[in-house]
């Protein structure tokens, strides 16, 4: 089955469940009747649906693939993209209306979550451009070479624990905020450190190491001065530091000056490459991936997919 090249295929990822997402989409709805946008929407029930439905959007023939949803959502249906062809790639623009938890993406393009408005208009205008995105390739623990892309950035260590703790705690507290926050706290009081050895441009690093943040984004405040548009990736290393020193990051991070503090150590490069990491988690955009057995590489592969910007 073909569609109309004009026609958006909207794939909707709920923030919530019940009267809020009602209340989202009918309004996002009446906005798309309003400006006259031909769309077909479907919407997903769980992360592990978001893969499915883009496969459909994409095998039926949509050329402007429109993602309602947070950085997480973004990455999957990246990745999705990813296994196709470059010939049916390069046919299809992504556009994007933020609505998540995290969004950094998406603010770094003006867009922002609750400005339904805006982003329907930046879609509408079609204004596309080329975008680089981030690659780590690893082993799992089945022995089985893997690739995956990431849009923002990706976390080796206390960041990604948080978000493992914060994805366990979240039901129990409820707030979003509230439990990334008391995972944070968790976390440093236990310490996380771990040994890990790498390679960036001509520098080897082998020690004790708080976060590794690889950025072809803003990586959450992390890389802040990173652009998915120059072919290089973003490092920020942070060294085992003070109980102190680790809040003063903290709120430094939370107020945009990250580099400033003095156990944060910034790279630029084309490519990380990896021989340990001790036991480190590894997240993805906000989303936790195996811990790769062997060796692995970030990279970055310059000007590949299309995206609907302001």
């Amino acid at each position: 089955m073909t569609t109309d090249e004009t026609r958006w295929g909207i794939l909707y990822c709920p923030k919530h469940k019940g009267r809020k997402t009602r209340k989202h989409r009918e309004k996002m709805l009446y906005i798309l009747s309003e400006k006259g946008v031909d769309y077909d929407l479907v919407q997903s029930e769980s992360p592990q649906s978001v893969h499915r439905l883009m496969n459909m959007l994409i095998n039926n023939g949509y050329k402007t693939i429109v993602i309602v949803g947070d950085d997480t959502t973004l990455c999957d249906a990246v990745n999705c993209l990813m296994e196709t062809s470059k010939e049916i790639r390069d046919s299809i623009s992504l556009g994007i209306i933020p609505n998540g938890h995290m969004n950094d993406f998406s603010k770094f393009w003006g867009l922002r979550e609750g400005n339904l408005q805006k982003s329907i208009d930046t879609i509408k205008n079609h204004r596309t451009r080329k975008v680089d995105l981030g690659c780590i390739k690893y082993t799992n623990g089945n022995s089985t070479p893997c690739k995956k892309y990431f849009i923002n950035c990706v976390n080796i260590g206390l960041i990604a624990d948080i978000v493992d703790l914060h994805n366990r705690t979240q039901s129990l507290l409820g707030s979003h905020t509230l439990s990334f926050l008391a995972s944070a706290v968790i976390l440093i009081f236990h310490r996380m450190e771990y040994r890990m050895s790498f390679k960036i441009n001509a520098e080897t690093i082998d020690r004790k190491i708080v976060n590794a943040c690889i950025g072809s984004g803003p990586g959450y405040g992390q890389t802040p001065n990173a652009v998915p548009y120059n072919g290089l990736l973003d490092i920020s290393v942070v060294y085992n530091t003070e109980l102190l020193q680790l809040f003063e990051g903290l709120w430094l991070l939370l107020t945009g000056r990250f580099l400033n503090h003095k156990s944060v150590h910034p790279y630029r490069t084309k490519m990380a490459k990896f021989s340990s990491v001790s036991h480190a988690k590894v997240g993805i955009d906000g989303r936790l991936i195996e811990t790769p057995e062997r060796e692995f590489s970030v990279t970055v592969e310059k000007e590949i997919i299309n995206l609907i910007v302001p």
